[in-house]
């Protein structure tokens, strides 16, 4: 009679709570399925790693079989999936307590256990206490056969999943875990071997122990060979990767490898144009491999996408696009990151937020920022793809990373009014670099469009005086500006907000110039406020204008014209805004206008002034059709 038949099943109750957990997690807990066996490859991985671990100490426990493996075998007939490992096993003992209660894992009491030095060379995964209860998402029933690592009893667990489990004593060949997962009726993708093989691919590829899986068998030969086939042994071949490139020394990864994983992980047809493969110890552990793309990825502008980067725990593959391990401002990184020690949420798919991640993310984002800064550095046309294809995106970084803004800044690159062109290539360093004598302040103009900046009458002050301005046409700029408020020490301030000081830039002639031209222009300046009324919020001199009759300037803290009209298209509510009307008294137009005595068209004039005034500034009108019927008149007469 065998061990088995002779023992008695003992019945057992789940602990407190655990059927009301298995019913969450069975229903609602995972979003994916396929992940029960990443969970279960997982544990037995925890499995042999805890065998390699006190057999430094016992070597006698490999009772010579120190080939550790995980095996998955498929038995169509029986409807059964079985993941088995010849790790350290489980006494009866230790089932009741790593499997009969729930959230306990055998691996993370063994690794609570270790101190000092045997702490850090416990290579475990361990958190992951509920992960084989996953196991009842595809199967109704589960049954575990275990031996303990140098005992000759082995155990036998099985469970629905309902509420309670069974226990007896049986038999084994050897030391390890078999868990036999019997598939609900409607679960017979996890009899398909391609679909077992793909998953582990997918999810368990890097785990550093082989998995085996049968071959496929062979079709049969016409000359009787199907006899001979069926009399041989099953073939077990390895179906995982096992070498994890990452956790390789980067001497000993060539460009070329680095290249065709990055296709392979990103995925791109593309060679990465940047990457930065680096390993952190310390309080944390972890290991990223961050790429940069050679070009924009098609879903990048999305910011309700979900992007960010694969995340590992111990090679084991976790999750896509890990949100909360990398800012949206990021969001074209690519790559992974694999850790040693990060906590994980019940299911595994929902990372908690607690310092460790926050030291990851921190770390991870420093990293990134660095090799972008050596590259504006070192390669520059390299860099200025980058800027091409990601800029806008960077530019997010002000308002996102408060406490990296300036080495973000850093990286900005803008079209200037000192040149002709509408490529973004000046740095603030070197505008920094080309300010005036006297010039304490970062002058800037946002347009929706570089020929709407570098022709705006807002910068005819500053190329009188040769003072640079940064043309930024992006439509993020704008918002970007109100997060971005000073770089090295220096002041940014808009040429188009604002009463204009350009401080020791004036000097004493231009300033009584200014003073003469103000107390000359009183008169007008008094009937164009009469004659706009409520339209305006003022009408004073200009400091900004030498060739233009007039320009609207907005108060410091408002929103652009231009960022106006586009909130409105899209259905936004704007606060009104009254802008402030300067004029150039020494312009023919005003000069026409003042001279007018009929109150009627001099009204005309006014109306037509600040029109061409808000067009010029990015607004738009109310009615532009009265506007060219009063033009067009005005032309006429």
């Amino acid at each position: 009679m065998s061990a088995e038949a002779a023992a008695k099943p003992e019945s057992y109750e789940f602990e407190a709570e655990v059927s009301q957990l298995l019913n969450l997690m069975i229903h609602s807990l995972y979003s994916n399925k396929d992940i029960f066996l990443r969970e279960l490859i997982s544990n037995a991985s925890d499995a042999c790693d805890r065998l390699r671990f006190s057999a430094l100490q016992d070597d006698s426990l490999y009772a010579g079989d120190g080939e550790l493996k995980i095996k998955i075998g498929i038995d169509k007939d029986a409807r059964t999936l079985t993941i088995s490992d010849n790790g350290i096993g489980m006494s009866h003992d230790e089932v009741i307590a790593n499997i009969g209660t729930i959230a306990k894992s055998g691996t993370k009491e063994f690794f609570q256990s270790l101190t000092g030095d045997q702490a850090k060379d416990a290579q475990l995964i361990g958190q992951f206490g509920v992960g084989f209860y996953s196991s009842f998402i595809v199967a109704d029933k589960v049954t575990v056969i275990s031996r303990k690592a140098g005992a000759t009893a082995a155990v036998r667990w099985e469970s629905d999943g309902s509420g309670s489990y069974t226990l007896q004593e049986t038999e084994r060949d050897g030391r390890g875990t078999d868990v036999i997962l019997h598939l609900r009726e409607d679960e017979d993708a996890y009899l398909d071997n391609w679909k077992v093989r793909s998953i582990v691919r997918k999810y368990s590829d890097h785990i550093a122990l082989p998995i085996m899986m049968l071959k496929d068998a062979e079709p049969a030969g016409e000359d009787g060979d199907d006899q001979e086939q069926a009399e041989s042994a099953p073939e077990w071949e390895q179906i995982n990767n096992t070498t994890a490139l990452w956790a390789r020394p980067k001497k000993d990864i060539s460009d070329e490898e680095y290249k065709e994983f990055y296709k392979a992980v990103a995925p791109d047809f593309q060679d990465p144009i940047a990457w930065t493969h680096n390993r952190v110890e310390g309080k944390q552990e972890y290991t990223s491999l961050l790429y940069i793309p050679s070009q924009a990825p098609f879903d990048l502008w999305d910011r309700d996408h979900v992007h960010g980067i694969k995340l590992y725990v111990r090679r084991v593959f976790i999750m896509d696009d890990s949100e909360q391990l990398m800012p949206k401002y990021l969001r074209f990184i690519r790559g992974l990151i694999d850790s040693s020690d990060l906590p994980l949420n019940v299911s595994r798919e929902i990372l908690q937020s607690n310092k460790l991640i926050d030291g990851i993310r921190s770390g991870s984002v420093k990293k990134v920022l660095g090799m972008l800064e050596n590259m504006a550095k070192n390669k520059p046309e390299d860099f200025k793809k980058v800027w091409q294809s990601f800029g806008v995106v960077l530019k997010e970084g002000p308002a996102e990373d408060f406490a990296n803004r300036e080495q973000i800044a850093k990286l900005f690159r803008f079209a200037s009014s000192a040149g002709d062109s509408s490529e973004a290539v000046v740095s603030l360093d070197q505008y920094i670099e080309n300010m005036q004598e006297g010039q304490d302040k970062i002058y800037y103009l946002t347009a929706d469009s570089h020929a709407a900046a570098s022709n705006s009458p807002h910068l005819e002050a500053f190329k009188k005086r040769g003072v640079e301005v940064l043309l930024m046409s992006d439509r993020v700029d704008e918002w970007m500006m109100q997060y971005l408020n000073e770089y090295d020490g220096k002041q940014f301030v808009s040429v188009a907000k604002g009463d204009l000081d350009l401080g020791k830039l004036d000097s004493e002639e231009d300033k009584q110039q200014a003073e003469a031209a103000e107390e000359a222009a009183k008169d007008v300046i008094e009937r164009l406020k009469k004659s706009l009324g409520e339209k305006v919020e003022d009408v004073r001199a200009s400091h900004r204008l030498t060739d233009s009759p007039a320009v609207v300037v907005l108060n410091e803290n408002e929103m652009a014209l231009h960022m106006q009209r586009l909130m409105q298209q899209a259905g936004h509510e704007v606060p009104p805004s009254k802008p402030v009307l300067e004029i150039n008294p020494g312009h023919q137009l005003l000069q026409r206008i003042e001279a007018e005595q009929d109150e009627q068209r001099f009204s005309e004039w006014a109306q037509l002034l600040l029109d061409q005034a808000l067009l010029a500034g990015g607004g738009q009108l109310e009615n532009p059709a009265a506007f060219v019927k009063q033009l067009n008149q005005l032309l006429l007469d």
